[in-house]
């Protein structure tokens, strides 16, 4: 026969595994929706009206006319493909980083930025190695690199 100290036992024993799976649930819904919020910020931020406007000048820049980079700082300075070029390529820089280090999921920048990183990078890869040769600093937007590789890959295995 059972003894009411063994039920007891038992009972706050089962109360404890409910309340670890309880807070174990409760932090995967956190983290989920703390995911979700930072890459609808994110997002939020890339279609923003300067955003956008950067990187309509930088694409119709970097469309219209062949410099390299050297020239094109000459011919734009600060105000030109600077500004625009830091602004897009910092953007896609987040991005990268973030997925990087695991705090954004990797299906969500996916289904959201997947043809606008591919497509900026596209566009930006020449100018961004040259600005790594002319500065000697081959990290210059390492992780908007790392997002392109990846979503590149990601593409590759569906």
């Amino acid at each position: 026969m059972v003894d009411v100290q063994t039920v007891s036992i038992v009972v706050a024993t089962a109360s404890v595994v409910v309340g670890v799976v309880f807070a174990v649930l409760q932090l995967r819904d956190l983290v989920k929706t703390r995911q979700t919020d930072l890459i609808m910020r994110l997002y939020s931020r890339y279609g923003s009206e300067g955003f956008q406007k950067s990187q309509e000048k930088l694409w119709k820049r970097l469309g219209e006319e062949d410099l390299n980079f050297h020239d094109y700082l000459e011919k734009y300075g600060s105000g030109g493909l600077v500004a625009e070029w830091a602004t897009v390529g910092t953007f896609f820089e987040g991005v990268g980083i973030l997925l990087y280090k695991k705090l954004i999921d990797i299906d969500l920048v996916d289904d959201l930025f997947t043809a606008p990183a591919k497509m900026a990078w596209d566009r930006m890869k020449n100018s961004i190695i040259e600005a790594r040769k002319e500065y000697r600093q081959p990290t210059i937007f390492e992780w908007f690199e790392y997002l392109y590789d990846e979503l590149v890959k990601r593409e590759r295995q569906k």
